[in-house]
């Protein structure tokens, strides 16, 4: 129950960043399910082959997003808009996001940690991944950067069809996670892919709760050069640093 409660607490954290998380399935076993449409099985190797081709030039992403936060049991959405940062040096990930509205927060994710800055507080919450960290990382790249048919590997995937987001014609994609860990926290997610960039305009996470969390990006440069900055906090000498997990 503790490394249960651990792990939702960094989904929440990178919930922040990416709107979701999700965890690596060891085995590969079955890779796709059946479908009753006959194009889906062509249209879906279409699909995935764009994102490794994506995934194999990608270095770096910058992108405006909305993310939505439904709660079901009290039947209410919180909205954060921001700009998110993505980098790819050698097999380290980072990510960054400057969340502007409603209050002004900073969220990074390095060296297996993710880290919260809230400047009205000048306070860090420090989230160390631990043993989730592969699990983790492999969720920042979901849609950015990620190769298609490793997907494959970890969830069951379908082909839904094209559907318009904000003018991009995109194909959308749903993903079941084959790990029983994972689908306690996640039960499905969705995609649409940007079929001429192979790269996510929307995710949406739904939780066996009824929760979900539905994140759009907007302005989507992708391997901008970001100055190393962009992955720092902007931190005062005041700042206070705290550490959940370590405190129960």
């Amino acid at each position: 129950m503790k490394r249960n409660r651990k792990f939702k607490l960094l989904m929440g954290c990178l919930a922040m960043l990416l709107a979701s998380a999700f965890a690596v399935a060891q085995d590969a076993a079955k890779c796709v399910r059946s479908t009753s449409q006959p194009q889906s099985s062509s249209e879906l190797e279409r699909v995935l082959r764009q994102m490794d081709k994506a995934a194999s030039a990608f270095r770096s992403t910058e992108a405006d997003f909305v993310w939505n936060q439904y709660q079901k049991v009290v039947n209410d959405t919180d909205i954060q808009k921001g700009k998110i940062y993505f980098r790819r040096q050698d097999k380290e990930i980072q990510m960054a996001a400057d969340i502007t509205e409603p209050d002004h927060k900073y969220v990074l994710f390095s060296n297996g940690t993710v880290r919260v800055y809230q400047p009205r507080i000048d306070q860090v919450t420090e989230y160390n991944a631990g043993k989730n960290r592969a699990d983790l990382e492999s969720f920042l790249v979901l849609g950015f950067g990620g190769s298609g048919h490793d997907l494959l590997k970890l969830y069951d995937v379908k082909y839904l069809g094209k559907e318009k987001v904000d003018g991009v014609e995109a194909d959308k994609l749903e993903l079941v996670p084959k790990s029983v860990k994972v689908r306690n926290n996640v039960a499905r997610i969705l995609l649409w892919i940007d079929p001429s960039r192979g790269v996510s305009v929307q995710q949406q996470f739904f939780e066996p709760s009824g929760d979900y969390r539905l994140a759009k990006y907007s302005d989507i440069q992708l391997n901008p050069k970001l100055p190393d900055n962009v992955f720092k906090l902007k931190t005062t000498n005041k700042t206070k640093t705290i550490s959940p997990q370590t405190q129960s």
